[in-house]
C-alpha cells in the first residue's frame, strides 16, 4: 500500500550540487548574460568567483541560473521583507464605551483617547450603554455622540452614523488621517526623540519615566488589539 511520508516543500531555491540538469543558462555576477552551458562548466566558473550557482528560473528550459553570494542574497532578502512588514498599515477599529449620563472629567478622558486613536490613523467606534431606565432616553446618547464627533471633527469624520443596537447606540468615526502617513509621522516623530535624548540624556530620561506613568494610566483604561485588514480588531473601554 502507497504512503506518503514526505513533510513541507521546501522553496529555497537549488544552489551548487543541488542542481541537477545537463545544462543551464547562466547569468553572470553582474548580470550579464553567459549563455547555455553545461552544468559542470557552470559549478567550475562558480568556484573560480568563490559564489554559489543559483537556480533562479526552475521552470525555464534549459533552468536559468546566477553565479552570486547566496547568504548575502538570503540577508538581504530577509532584511526587505522585514521592511516591508513594517511599513504594511493595519486596518484597526478601536472601541471606547461611554454611558449618556457621563461625568465631565471622565468625557474629557474618553475624549482624549478618541484623539490619540484618530491621530493614529484607526478608526473608532463609540459605544453608549444605556441601563434601566435610560433606555426610554435614546436621545441623550445621540448628543453625547453628536457633541464627541464635534469635538473632534478637525481630526476625525462620522463614517457610521449613530443607530440603536438592543441597549446600545453605536457610531464609527473615521479618521482624516491616513494609516501609512500616521505611521511616517511616528516614526519621525521617534527620530526626533531619539535624536534629543542623544543631545540631552538627563532630560530623556526624565520624559522617559513620564511616558511610562501615562502608558499606565491608559493601560488600565484601554485595551488595544490589532489584526490584518481581513479581520479588523476591536479594543474596548469602559466607564
Amino acid at each position: 500500500m502507497w504512503c506518503y511520508r514526505g513533510g513541507s516543500i521546501s522553496t529555497e531555491p537549488r544552489i551548487n550540487d543541488r542542481i541537477r540538469v545537463p545544462e543551464v543558462r547562466l547569468v553572470g555576477p553582474s548580470g550579464e548574460q553567459v549563455g547555455i552551458v553545461p552544468l559542470a562548466k557552470a559549478l567550475e566558473l562558480a568556484q573560480e568567483y568563490d559564489l554559489d550557482l543559483v537556480e533562479v528560473a526552475a521552470s525555464a528550459r534549459p533552468p536559468v541560473c546566477k553565479l552570486m553570494d547566496y547568504g548575502k542574497f538570503k540577508y538581504e532578502s530577509a532584511m526587505k521583507a522585514r521592511e516591508a512588514r513594517k511599513n504594511q498599515a493595519h486596518t484597526v477599529i478601536k472601541e471606547m464605551k461611554l454611558r449618556p449620563k457621563i461625568d465631565p472629567h471622565d468625557y474629557d478622558t474618553k475624549k482624549g483617547h478618541v484623539v490619540r486613536f484618530l491621530k493614529q490613523g484607526d478608526k473608532v467606534k463609540i459605544t453608549i450603554m444605556f441601563r434601566g431606565r435610560e433606555q426610554s432616553r435614546p436621545e441623550l446618547g445621540y448628543r453625547l455622540l453628536q457633541r464627541l464627533a464635534s469635538d473632534v471633527e478637525d481630526l476625525g469624520f462620522i463614517e457610521s452614523n449613530p443607530k440603536q443596537d438592543g441597549r446600545n447606540m453605536i457610531m464609527v468615526l473615521g479618521p482624516h488621517k491616513k494609516k501609512t502617513e500616521a505611521m511616517a509621522e511616528a516614526r519621525e516623530a521617534q527620530a526626533a526623540r531619539k535624536a534629543e535624548a542623544k543631545a540631552n540624556p538627563g532630560k530623556s530620561q526624565n520624559a522617559a519615566e513620564t511616558d511610562g506613568v501615562d502608558d499606565e494610566n491608559v493601560a488600565d483604561d484601554v485595551d488595544i488589539a490589532e489584526e490584518s485588514a481581513e479581520a479588523p480588531a476591536e479594543a474596548s473601554a469602559e466607564v
